[in-house]
């Protein structure tokens, strides 16, 4: 029986305590690369990223210049695992039926600079899209939204339709290190060590731009303490709370019968 005092520990010790608990309930996983990246899909649709055939999510294949894509003429609804393209950098289908979006090529582009990039998703989400409209970048200053604290690097300037290397270059550099991006005029970018922190931090993101475009219709925004947004940050943004939090929205999403044969 454990016999700890837990009324006698700091905050840094019961943040250990909680983390090494996480660690030993929750397991890894129970889903392919491919599932998982076609649950993303139906998730982000489910969460307000709809936007016609507008956006793409993209996962490396675990082999050097490939990854996984959506075939263009699909909306994130209709995404499967089989129905996956995997392409090249440069876009040229090795596997699957179709064609890949030709917005795509930044993507090749923030891969070769982000070594520790593995899912990229871009999506002109509508309250982010709204927020970009106003030229605003995004502000976190709420508990909730503090995966993405310090995280988000905002473009004022509309570079254009993401087709040529001269937006993958540009993209790529306004990125920088950071895991999200907020283009102006036009959506958001967020760029995750794995498939199901990408879902997770394109999740919060949205809602964060909803939530601004609310507190900025009633009144200023007021700040966080760095230190506790970072404290928070780093909290929330753990691998294995972000597979139970993938996990549940998969759950959530799967419920609904149209979602069912997505992992097929």
């Amino acid at each position: 029986m454990n016999t700890t005092d837990t009324f006698e520990l700091s905050k840094q010790q019961l943040i250990e305590k909680s983390t090494s608990q996480m660690d030993s309930t929750f397991g890894e996983g129970s889903y392919s690369p491919r599932q998982k990246l076609a649950l993303t899909c139906r998730i982000l649709f489910d969460n307000g990223h709809d936007s016609g055939l507008a956006g793409q999510i993209t996962a490396r294949t675990g082999q050097p210049g490939e990854f996984y894509t959506q075939r263009l003429g699909l909306g994130f609804d209709e995404i499967t695992a089989s129905n996956l393209l995997r392409v090249d950098e440069h876009l040229d289908v090795l596997e699957g039926d179709g064609m890949a979006n030709p917005a795509n090529r930044f993507h090749s582009w923030v891969y070769r600079a982000r070594p520790d990039v593995n899912c990229i998703i871009h999506s002109h989400a509508v309250h982010t899209a709204a927020l970009g409209m106003l030229e605003k970048p995004l502000v976190v200053s709420h508990m909730d939204n503090c995966v993405l604290y310090d995280d988000v690097a905002f473009v004022g300037k509309w570079p254009g339709v993401p087709v040529g290397n001269e937006e993958g270059e540009f993209i790529t550099a306004a990125l920088g290190s950071k895991r999200a991006l907020l283009l102006s005029h036009h959506g958001l970018l967020v760029a995750a060590s794995t498939i199901e922190e990408a879902c997770v931090l394109s999740i919060a993101f949205e809602r964060a731009a909803r939530m601004q475009l609310l507190a900025m219709n009633a009144g200023e925004i007021q700040p966080i303490d760095p230190a506790l947004g970072k404290e928070a940050h780093d909290w929330i943004l753990r691998p294995r709370r972000n597979i139970v939090a993938f996990e549940y929205y998969a759950r959530r999403s799967l419920r609904n019968p149209h979602n069912r044969d997505c992992t097929s």
